[in-house]
């Protein structure tokens, strides 16, 4: 059954399981999905009013913008945990003979190397949220504010867990290049997005 499709008392009984998997890489990603959702949510609540009529067409297409974003990072959710879980597959994978050792070893890099793409995707798709939600400024109902703050709340909530899970993984991976590579590519979004959520909650909570 994909976490998905449980019900919000069966993923979190889950999630508190001594299971490894779904973790926090999966949090992160409903986390994003919840903000993106919300952004959405914003937008619908500012098309057919009057006050808000300058910005009809433009609440429409970012409202559209984010619900994909949300298709796409609910997605991840599953996508996460399939990942990890081709690791637990690996080290489970027979060691007797120097050929499986190789293969055993193989098989958990190519592991970390989907451990890590996963929350780079998240990383991706939440600075796309999180820049809809920067272009939302001045252009919402602000009766919906207090939502929008949420939204934000939740989108930095997803690049911080998704960093984190691209942190541990590359710890592991003996391709230090490409390590590397992944380091300067996580690091780039967090310095990025991290103080532009801080800039929008600030300013959103000044509006509530």
């Amino acid at each position: 059954m994909k976490l998905v499709d449980m019900t919000v008392t069966h993923f979190t009984d889950v999630l508190e399981s001594d299971a490894p998997a779904p973790g926090g890489g999966s949090a992160a990603s409903l986390a994003g999905a919840l903000g993106s959702a919300l952004a959405a949510m914003v937008c619908t609540l500012t098309i057919g009013r009057k006050k808000y009529a300058d910005y009809e067409d433009f609440a429409k297409e970012t409202r559209d913008k984010a619900s994909a974003l949300k298709e796409k990072l609910i997605a991840q959710v599953d996508l996460d945990t399939d990942a990890f879980n081709v690791i637990g597959d690996a080290f489970g994978m027979p060691k007797e003979t120097d050929e499986e050792k190789a293969a055993r070893s193989a098989a958990i890099q190519n592991g970390l190397v989907a451990c890590v793409e996963s929350p780079l995707k998240m990383l991706e798709y939440s600075s796309e949220a999180l820049h809809l939600v920067e272009s939302m400024q001045g252009k919402f109902n602000v009766n919906s504010a207090s939502d929008l703050g949420v939204a934000v709340l939740e989108l930095r909530t997803a690049i911080l867990g998704a960093w984190l899970n691209v942190k541990i993984n590359i710890g592991s991976m003996k391709d230090k290049e490409l390590a590397e590579s992944y380091q300067k590519k996580g690091q780039a979004y967090v310095d990025e997005l991290v103080p532009l959520a801080d800039k929008l909650f600030a300013e959103i909570e000044a509006i509530c």
